[in-house]
């Protein structure tokens, strides 16, 4: 079998990878294609990528993963959505823009959602395998504690908070909780990391910078692998961030700030305040621990560490019933719109 890992941003790569090491494993044939300005920040450098879409029509994959919105419909092979997030209320996730073949969920959640919108389209096919960046949960939940150990023992501190924000300018809590942060960072019992997504915008990047500068209990994640982080946090701080429910699933408290989820079972805060005594309490008390249960059961509830197995052997079984499309129908609009993303090809 032979695949394409689609990467359109950065965070593709770290949902990908599980499947690549899967491919190894049985030894099919795997080619990256990485658009040209994000190649600089491909980790993996013994990696064999194109950023050449005529080189990838070349290729004739039979099956094509994507973490992303679009995937040219002149590619040879099954087009597969495979997510690049879990918060099922970001605007767009169940848009069906008809560029895939076959939807992979995540968890009961998706899935039900996906199969209404199958019914009504009638031009895809909707299967559930769990998220393969999760996989790491199952694997090496505990692959950080050392460097947890570590970094508290270095920073003085007890806890170690996560602030992992959207980047979306009408979601974002990052203008509005500066000053908490600042109070926060003279807490000498916690020690605080940011990470920020990589379309965050620039001015917020470096107003967070410069709190960390001023403040040694604060520091400013350059690495682009959140997963390390989480696995490393006691609580996070965010807003309407996929990531939120990604950290849900570790049992471990959150705190957002006007979130919009329609399934909010967690601490969420209407107002940008209190961000310090929030975290105190959530520390101690932790009252929303059951309910984080019902997020895994229906968002997630795959611990087997197996998802990106699940994907490669279900596309194996679906191209086996159903054989591997030459290209995909689509609308002139929908067309038009690949040709100025990829080119014509």
């Amino acid at each position: 079998m032979k695949v394409i890992l689609f990467c359109q941003n950065p965070y593709a790569f770290g949902i990908l990878e599980p499947i690549m090491q899967v491919l190894k494993q049985k030894e099919f044939d795997y080619l990256w294609f990485v658009k040209k300005p994000i190649k600089n920040k491909f980790p993996f450098k013994n990696e064999t990528l194109t950023s050449n879409m005529e080189v990838v029509k070349t290729f004739k994959s039979d099956v094509i993963f994507v973490p992303g919105n679009e995937v040219p419909y002149y590619l040879r092979g099954l087009k597969v959505q495979v997510f690049h997030g879990l918060a099922g209320e970001k605007k767009g996730h169940f848009r069906i823009r008809h560029y895939f073949d076959l939807y992979l969920t995540q968890g009961p959640y998706f899935t039900q959602r996906f199969l209404k919108l199958k019914n009504k389209y009638k031009n895809f096919d909707v299967l559930e395998t769990g998220w393969p960046k999760l996989d790491i949960y199952g694997n090496e939940l505990h692959k950080y504690d050392e460097e947890k150990k570590a970094l508290l023992n270095n920073y003085n501190a007890k806890k170690i908070v996560l602030y992992a924000p959207t980047f979306s300018p009408s979601l974002t809590s990052a203008p509005y909780l500066i000053d908490e942060f600042k109070k926060l960072a003279k807490n000498k019992d916690h020690l605080i990391l940011i990470k920020f997504h990589d379309l965050m915008a620039e001015e917020l990047i470096v107003a967070y910078q410069q709190i960390a500068k001023e403040n040694s209990k604060v520091i400013f994640e350059e690495e682009r692998n959140i997963i390390k982080f989480l696995l490393m946090a006691d609580i996070m701080v965010s807003d309407t961030s996929s990531v939120v429910y990604e950290f849900l699933l570790l049992d471990k408290p959150v705190i957002t700030f006007k979130s919009n989820s329609k399934n909010i079972q967690w601490d969420n805060s209407l107002e940008y305040k209190n961000l310090e005594a929030k975290i105190i309490s959530n520390l101690q008390e932790d009252v929303f621990q059951k309910e984080r249960q019902n997020i895994v059961a229906q968002y997630h509830p795959y611990n087997d560490g197996k998802s990106a197995l699940r994907m490669v052997e279900t596309v194996q079984d679906y191209i086996a019933k159903n054989g591997v499309p030459e290209k995909r129908k689509l609308s002139f609009l929908r067309k038009l719109k690949i040709h100025k993303i990829f080119g014509k090809y």
